[in-house]
C-alpha cells in the first residue's frame, strides 16, 4: 500500500530527453515538486554534470549549488533536484553565463547559452484566467506563477513577457494565425512554425495546424502549442536548428557536407 508520495526514481523509468545511460546505476535523481511536471523538467544537478560537465559527480552538483552559485529566473537554488523547466533562465554569476532551457527539434533540452540583456526576461504561456475573491483579476502562467491584474486583452493560451526581476508582465502575443510559435509536447516537440488555423472541436482537443520555414507543415495539440513571437519574429532566440525538423537523409546530407 502506498503511503505518501514517491521518493525514488528507477534509471530506467526517467524521461527519455534526460539521456541517462542505463547502466550507470538503479536510480536517477528524482525531480522536487516544483513548477515544473517530472516528466517535462530537467533538474539542476542534471544540467551541471550531464549537460555542463561542470561537476562528475551528484555530490560535487551539491557543492556547487551549496554556494549558492546557480540561480533560475533570478531566485538562488540549493536544491540539487529543483525542476528548472521550459523556458526558464538560470544564471551562474561567476562564469557570467546565462542559459534558457528551450528544447531541441529531438525535443531534449538544449544547453542554449544567451546573453545578458536576453537573460533579463522569459515567455510564460496563460494556462488561466480567473478573478480572486474581492474581484481581484488573475491569471497562472505555465510555470505556476500567479501574477495579479493582468491586461484584460490578455486570454488562455496567450504568451506573456515576464520580467523576471519584478515579475511584472512586459508585453503579450495572442495566439493568433500568423504568429510563430514552438511545440512544447507530442510528436512534434520542439519544432518552430507558424500558426495557420484553429480547428475547434467542442468537447474534445482543439487542432492547432502549424507550417514551418521550410514550408512542411503538421497539426498538433492546442495544449501542445506555445506562442514564441509575432508574425515570424521569435522573441527568444531558438537554438542551434532553428526549430526546423530535417528527414534522416537530410541531417545525413548536411553531416556529410561539413566534413
Amino acid at each position: 500500500m502506498a503511503r505518501g508520495p514517491k521518493k525514488h526514481l528507477k534509471r530506467l523509468n526517467a524521461p527519455k530527453h534526460w539521456m541517462l545511460d542505463k547502466l550507470t546505476g538503479v536510480f536517477a535523481p528524482r525531480p522536487s515538486t516544483g513548477p515544473h511536471k517530472l516528466r517535462e523538467c530537467l533538474p539542476l544537478c542534471i544540467f551541471l554534470r550531464n549537460r555542463l560537465h561542470y561537476a562528475l559527480t551528484y555530490d560535487e552538483t551539491k557543492r556547487i549549488l551549496m554556494q549558492r552559485l546557480v540561480k533560475v529566473d533570478g531566485k538562488v537554488r540549493t536544491d540539487t533536484t529543483y525542476p528548472a523547466g521550459f523556458m526558464d533562465v538560470i544564471t551562474i554569476d561567476k562564469t557570467a553565463e546565462y542559459f534558457r532551457l528551450i528544447y531541441d527539434v529531438k525535443g531534449r533540452f538544449a544547453v542554449h547559452r544567451i546573453t545578458s540583456d536576453e537573460a533579463k526576461y522569459k515567455l510564460c504561456k496563460v494556462k488561466k484566467v480567473a478573478t480572486a475573491p474581492k474581484g481581484v483579476p488573475y491569471l497562472v502562467t505555465h510555470d505556476a506563477r500567479t501574477i495579479r491584474y493582468p491586461n484584460p486583452d490578455i486570454k488562455v493560451h496567450d504568451t506573456v513577457v515576464v520580467d523576471i526581476a519584478s515579475g511584472k508582465i512586459t508585453g503579450f502575443v495572442h495566439l493568433d494565425s500568423g504568429n510563430m510559435c514552438m511545440i512544447t509536447g507530442g510528436h512534434n516537440l520542439g519544432r518552430v512554425g507558424t500558426v495557420m488555423h484553429r480547428e475547434r472541436h467542442p468537447g474534445s482537443f482543439d487542432i492547432i495546424h502549424v507550417k514551418d520555414a521550410l514550408g512542411h507543415t503538421f497539426a498538433t495539440r492546442l495544449s501542445n502549442v506555445f506562442i514564441i513571437g509575432q508574425a515570424n519574429k521569435p522573441m527568444v532566440s531558438l537554438p542551434r536548428g532553428k526549430g526546423i525538423k530535417l528527414t534522416i537523409a537530410e541531417e545525413r546530407d548536411r553531416r556529410l557536407a561539413t566534413k
